[in-house]
């Protein structure tokens, strides 16, 4: 059985932290090397094939970015099982800043990756994807949920359903559950992930004839809000409809429900995080959180995925260490279509993918490269998400 290699770099330090093996720097995609023999499983790559990650191990989104490495991690280490490709993957920390993300791709692009994960945030995937596109290397968004990702170029995909797949199926579902008739929309306006979920927010609560009281906007670095919620407050709102990562939100709902708010949350995508469980105890109860994937859903995949990541890493994952571990999966389903990891071929092959059991559900790559797949609401109920009914 050949063996792959993972490598983890941390450029923001300038500190390389060799997890298996050493890494080669030719760049061999294209070089017509990594075509094999057979297809599906019984594909066979002699040479090493080299697939790339961005992610942010450190900054602000770094709880992000560390769920996202455990997801790859575990995949690496099943396609290691089953032969027939030995993987390379190099891991490097983007630092959460779109500066250092343009520096990790252009050195994936200058070690022959067949193909990238990442970036963490739609941030640094505005700055550094263009890069791979110019190179024609394909490179994957696993969270990376903002309008207009796959926009910049055919060598684009992502498998995190986008925040207009999700927020008004949410939005939907929480109107329903809680008769809102008014709200007050609150997000971070420096931030394209966040921006782009209040914009969707706006659309959704338009047509779903709901009044927007108020609109609300903060920083994503900001965690004092007691001003901005003594003001959502005095319009006694139905609800408050919130888009921010994590950092923020965790102080926002716990200074919410400390003020004696105690209308429903509904938040986007960057609310899908254990930490707010864990960290906003109590005053999590109850949020409302579109996502792509909930731990409940009992397909064979999704059941064989919990079990095997609470047997590695001792704790259940999240939605982000879910998209990650889909995300290297697909990578390894479209190689092995055409027994092939060149990149041109690879890109062609990602677009061809139908309907691949993942813990995801189905996925499928439409015509603008998104991924399609069914969406859930989920209730934040005894500490942990559940499936809104």
């Amino acid at each position: 059985m050949m063996k792959n290699t993972l490598r983890t770099v941390a450029l923001a330090s300038a500190a390389a932290l060799v997890l298996s093996g050493c890494s080669s720097s030719n760049d061999t995609a294209g070089s017509g090397e990594l075509v094999g023999s057979g297809s599906g499983d019984q594909c066979t790559i002699e040479s090493p094939v080299t697939l790339g990650a961005a992610l942010s191990l450190t900054g602000g989104a770094a709880s992000y970015g560390e769920s996202q490495k455990k997801g790859i991690e575990l995949a690496l280490e099943e396609l290691t099982e089953q032969g027939g490709i030995d993987y390379k993957l190099e891991i490097e920390d983007d630092a959460s800043e779109p500066r250092q993300a343009i520096s990790v791709m252009e050195d994936l692009v200058k070690k022959g990756a067949s193909g990238v994960l990442g970036p963490t945030l739609s941030n640094t995937a505005f700055q550094a994807m263009p890069v791979a596109q110019d190179a024609g290397m394909p490179v994957m968004g696993i969270s990376t949920t903002a309008s207009g990702v796959t926009d910049m170029g055919e060598y684009v995909f992502r498998d995190s359903l986008t925040e207009a797949q999700v927020i008004p199926q949410t939005i939907e579902a929480a109107v329903a559950e809680n008769d809102i008739k008014k709200v007050v929309v609150m997000y971070s306006n420096d931030d394209a992930f966040t921006e782009s979920g209040y914009k969707v927010m706006a659309e959704a609560l338009e047509d779903q004839g709901i009044e927007v009281l108020d609109t609300l906007t903060f920083s994503a670095n900001d965690t004092d809000f007691r001003s901005l919620l003594t003001a959502a407050q005095s319009e006694k709102p139905d609800a408050l409809i919130v888009s921010a990562l994590i950092e923020a939100a965790i102080p926002l709902v716990t200074q919410a429900r400390e003020a004696g708010i105690d209308a429903p949350i509904v938040g986007g995508n960057g609310f899908n995080n254990p930490l707010l469980m864990q960290d906003g105890g109590d005053a999590a109860e109850g949020v409302i959180v579109g996502a792509a994937w909930n731990s409940a859903s009992d397909t064979p995949e999704n059941q064989e995925f919990l079990a095997a990541f609470e047997a590695k890493f001792g704790h259940q994952p999240d939605q982000f260490a879910a998209q990650a571990y889909t995300g290297l999966k697909l990578y390894d389903a479209a190689i092995r279509s055409e027994c092939s990891a060149e990149r041109d071929t690879l890109q062609q092959s990602l677009g061809a993918l139908k309907n691949v059991s993942t813990p995801l559900g189905e996925v499928s790559f439409n015509a603008n490269r998104d991924a399609e797949h069914p969406a859930v609401v989920q209730i934040v109920k005894d500490g942990t998400f559940a499936v809104l009914n």
